[in-house]
């Protein structure tokens, strides 16, 4: 395989930069050493026991969701061979009992991978927020921690912006543009590791054959090499394949979205698609194009002055939150007919 272009690197830099960066790019990019001075990147430093102990300082005991997937698959969070299960197990664990067996394996030439998914900072670890985590004015991130030890995470990709810091271990991420899903093979929308459709190509072992147009992804994507203590920005909807170097790394997110809730999500228009419109003839499904083009994806220069405000109703610009509401409850009415 090619090399694939490196994202953009911006030295260290204050959260207000960060902020004007990212407002001005649909880009990943990489804020070196943005996190470093966190106390959990300097417990890192002296050694991945030291983070363990630092992070359990702050555990209350509540069972965490933790998977293990057995040596022989090399780390890869799959599905089964049916395409029908996962080809890892998952169980709710305390976080000790995690840790314990991460160093547990080590040492190990090919180790199980076990890893703790997106588990949210201030339910399960109160307190390692607050000199933890980035702090905005503007906006309510999600904040979690994700930890483990050699895994790799298949190519998918999220609805929220993510300010992803790195702070114990060495991480890879491979990132490929939003317009690029025609390219990656995409498997089950119904079920998927972690719930958001995956790639079905083997990131580090390509069948090209199998896969044609994956090359093309590959020509577009580029790849951020994560140290300890650099945050990178993964914009909305760009996919993401996700790999875990070291036998213990700590990882924590933060997901935010630049719409109210109330608009809800994406995801689900996408679905209501998908039973309305994929089924219809070619002609038709043109002619749906063209009013989604017009009404949803090139409205930001349309004029809807002719029709008086209090008629605009779903046309109101911005959607308000009444209006959402009322849009809401109609289409459930609809849908139950």
């Amino acid at each position: 395989m090619e090399k694939k272009q490196a994202v953009r690197v911006i030295d260290n830099t204050e959260i207000s930069h960060i902020l004007k960066v990212i407002d001005n790019t649909d880009e990943p990019v990489i804020f070196k050493g943005a996190c470093a001075h966190w106390p959990i990147v300097q417990a890192g430093q002296q050694s991945a026991e030291a983070a363990a102990q630092y992070l359990l300082t702050f555990y209350q005991e509540a069972p965490v969701t933790a998977y293990y997937v057995s040596p022989e698959h090399k780390g890869r969070v799959f599905y089964n061979e049916q395409v029908n299960g996962f080809n890892y197990q998952a169980a709710q664990l305390n976080l000790r009992q995690v840790i314990d067996k991460l160093f547990t394996h080590k040492d190990d030439a090919l180790p199980p991978s076990i890893y703790m998914g997106s588990t949210e900072i201030n339910q399960f670890l109160p307190g390692l927020a607050a000199e933890n985590s980035l702090t905005f004015d503007k906006i309510h991130p999600l904040t979690s921690v994700w930890l483990g030890n050699q895994s790799r995470i298949a190519t998918h990709f999220d609805f929220p912006q993510n300010l992803a810091c790195n702070v114990v271990g060495k991480r890879t991420f491979t990132l490929f543009p939003p317009e690029q899903v025609g390219n990656l093979y995409t498997g089950p929308m119904e079920f998927a590791p972690g719930g958001q459709e995956i790639s079905m190509v083997d990131f580090d072992n390509p069948d090209f054959e199998k896969f044609p147009k994956y090359q093309h992804a590959l020509n577009a994507a580029q790849t951020a090499e994560l140290e300890p203590g650099d945050v990178l920005y993964v914009p909305s909807m760009w996919w993401h394949q996700v790999s875990g170097i070291e036998a213990f790394n700590v990882l924590i997110t933060h997901w935010w979205r630049d719409t109210p809730a109330y608009l809800g999500r994406p995801n689900n228009a996408l679905a209501l698609a998908m039973l309305s419109l994929r089924s219809l003839p070619k002609a038709q499904r043109q002619a749906w194009k063209a009013h989604f083009n017009h009404y949803i994806f090139d409205h930001d220069d349309d004029d809807v002055s002719h029709i008086p405000d209090s008629a605009q109703g779903m046309q109101t610009k911005p959607l308000d939150e009444l209006n959402a509401r009322k849009l809401r409850a109609d289409l459930i009415n609809k849908l139950k007919r």
